[in-house]
This record gives structure tokens, C-alpha cells and sequence, in this order.
């Protein structure tokens, strides 16, 4: 009866997680709310954002929806998801990235379980690795994309600099830059100079535009345009001089990340190899490995998982330690 403990926790789960699937599915396909209106929520102004709510609550009322994605939608935890996946530059929906990390929860679990050979550790490491690798790679998905962005800023720069002193306005030179420069960041300030369009301030855009691409060296050229435009001044001698800057920061950043390269990857092989070692020698030998979690005493059953943790624990405040050490800011 003992054995059959984990099979009935596994489809306890994945019943529950089958019914949550169903849920969000029906909320998702029952939302009244289009990608377009989600857009001009953020950007309308008041009177136009107060007619589009009566709309969606009429429509709200005639159907029967749940009021769930509307709660949903004002809390900062959801707002936050959609934040993060705007920086990843990733087309989903919240409740579309949520299913997909249950659905990789459920499927880590299943996994862990079957290959591990029924074992709580593995089902336990598979469900940790299926619920924080979704979310481990959309921040691997925004720190590259950003890097690419900043790489990308100083030829910006020049190209608004040459298109200002050509006789281009700033809007003209932003739509320069997103026909001319390559992905990411054409894409971005295509989505300021749409905005514009449509009625968007500049300032506003601009900040849109920060609040997607967190980096620092965009905030000096937003608030350099943004200054320029209160109190006047030559906007392409001051772009000039930041572009010069960005150069330099990106050289050192360049020397620095090839001469802390080595330490960084010592640091993600040493925190990998005791893990992936534990696993290799448990699947060849489970009896040697096994000691840790099944010991023939019972009462050490204990022991060997306050081991287990502590090593974790050592590993995790090694591994950070190290990376720390390595991060120089510029």
C-alpha cells in the first residue's frame, strides 16, 4: 500500500491541474477583451478609456461573463506577468503563459516520477524544474534581448544624430531608426512612433518604450530628449556626446565580461556537476545513493535529507557568490 502513496499524489495532481487547465481555457476563450483593445486601454485617455469600460461592461452583462479576468487584470501580480513577457518579446497572453507553466509543472512531475523510478526526490525535483523553467526562460529570453539592445544603442544614436542634423525632426529620426536599424530595437521604436500616431505624447511613448527595455543607457537618451523638448537646446550635439559614451561603457563591458568569463563559468559548473553527478551515480547504483534517501535504518531517514539540503544550500550560496563576485558594474 505504501508504494501505491506516490501514484495516488501524482493523479491527485494532475487531476487538479487538469481542472485548472479547463478553467483557464473557458476564461481565456470567454474574455471579451481583444490584444488591440488591451493596447488602448493603456494608452486612451480618460473619456475614451470610460467608453471603451461601458462597452466591455454591457458586453459583460449580455453574455454572462465571469467579472475573474477583470480582477485578474488590475492586480499587480498579473500586470507584472504581462510586464515580463513584453521585455521577452514573447506573444502571450498571462493566462497563456500560467497554463503553459502548470502544463510544465504537471509534465516535470510526471517525468521525475517515471524516470526516477518512483522516487519523491526526483517527482519533487521534476515538479520544481517544470514550474520555475518556463519562468527561468523568459528572463533568459529579457537579459538577451536587452543585451542585444544596448548593443545596437550607439549606431541608434548616430543614425538619429546624422538624421536631426539632415533637417529631420525627432519623430522623423525615430521612424528612421525603425526602418533602418535591425530587431530589437527597430521593433520597439516602431511601436513608439505607432504610438505617436495614434495621439500618444512623445514623453509617454518614451517612457512605454523604458518601462519595456529597463536599460540605463536608454533612460540618459529619453531623458535627453525629453529635456531637450521642454527647454530647447541642440539635441544632436547631446545625442552625439551620449552615443560616445554608450561606445566606451560597451568596450569596457566587452573587456570586463571576457575577463570575468572564466569565473562565471566555474561558478555554473561547479553549482551543475555535484547535482548532475548525484543523479548519474543514483540511476547506475541506486543501493550506493540510495543510502541518502532509503537508508536501512529508518532513523536516518532524516539525516540523509537534511545532507541533501545542506549540500543544496552550500551550492546555491557558492554558486551566487561567485557570480556576485564577477558582476562589475559599470
Amino acid at each position: 500500500m505504501t508504494n501505491l502513496n506516490p501514484v495516488i499524489v501524482l493523479l491527485v495532481g494532475g487531476g487538479l491541474a487538469f481542472l485548472l487547465l479547463i478553467v483557464g481555457v473557458v476564461l481565456t476563450y470567454r474574455s471579451s477583451r481583444s490584444l488591440v483593445e488591451d493596447r488602448l486601454d493603456r494608452y486612451l485617455g480618460e473619456e475614451a478609456l470610460r467608453e471603451v469600460e461601458e462597452q466591455r461592461e454591457a458586453l459583460r452583462k449580455g453574455r454572462g461573463e465571469s467579472m475573474v479576468d477583470k480582477q485578474l487584470e488590475r492586480t499587480g501580480w498579473w500586470e507584472g506577468i504581462a510586464r515580463d513577457l513584453a521585455r521577452a518579446d514573447l506573444r502571450f497572453k498571462p493566462m497563456e503563459y500560467i497554463l503553459a507553466k502548470l502544463g510544465l509543472t504537471v509534465l516535470g512531475t510526471m517525468l521525475g516520477y517515471a524516470l526516477g523510478g518512483r522516487s519523491l526526490l526526483f517527482t519533487l525535483t521534476g515538479l520544481v524544474l517544470g514550474y520555475f523553467g518556463l519562468g527561468f526562460f523568459v528572463k533568459f529570453r529579457q537579459r538577451q534581448r536587452l543585451t542585444r539592445f544596448n548593443s545596437q544603442l550607439a549606431d541608434m544614436l548616430n543614425l538619429m544624430v546624422n538624421g536631426l542634423r539632415a533637417g529631420y525632426s525627432t519623430l522623423q529620426a525615430l521612424e528612421a531608426v525603425s526602418r533602418e536599424m535591425p530587431p530589437p530595437i527597430s521593433t520597439e521604436f516602431r511601436r513608439v512612433v505607432r504610438e505617436i500616431q495614434i495621439g500618444i505624447p512623445m514623453e509617454k511613448a518614451l517612457d512605454n518604450l523604458l518601462r519595456r527595455i529597463p536599460s540605463d543607457d536608454l533612460d540618459l537618451v529619453v531623458t535627453a530628449i525629453n529635456i531637450q523638448r521642454e527647454v530647447g537646446g541642440n539635441l544632436a550635439d547631446i545625442l552625439e556626446t551620449i552615443s560616445a559614451t554608450i561606445r566606451e561603457r560597451v568596450k569596457l563591458k566587452g573587456e570586463i565580461n571576457v575577463l570575468t568569463s572564466q569565473v562565471k563559468f566555474s561558478g555554473s559548473a561547479l553549482a551543475v556537476m555535484p547535482i548532475l553527478l548525484f543523479f548519474i551515480i543514483y540511476r547506475i547504483n541506486p543501493d550506493y545513493m540510495g543510502q541518502l534517501i532509503h537508508p536501512d535504518n529508518p532513523s536516518l531517514k532524516f539525516v540523509g535529507y537534511c545532507i541533501i539540503g545542506a549540500g543544496l544550500m552550500l551550492i546555491a550560496v557558492g554558486y551566487f557568490a561567485m557570480q556576485k563576485i564577477a558582476d562589475i558594474e559599470v
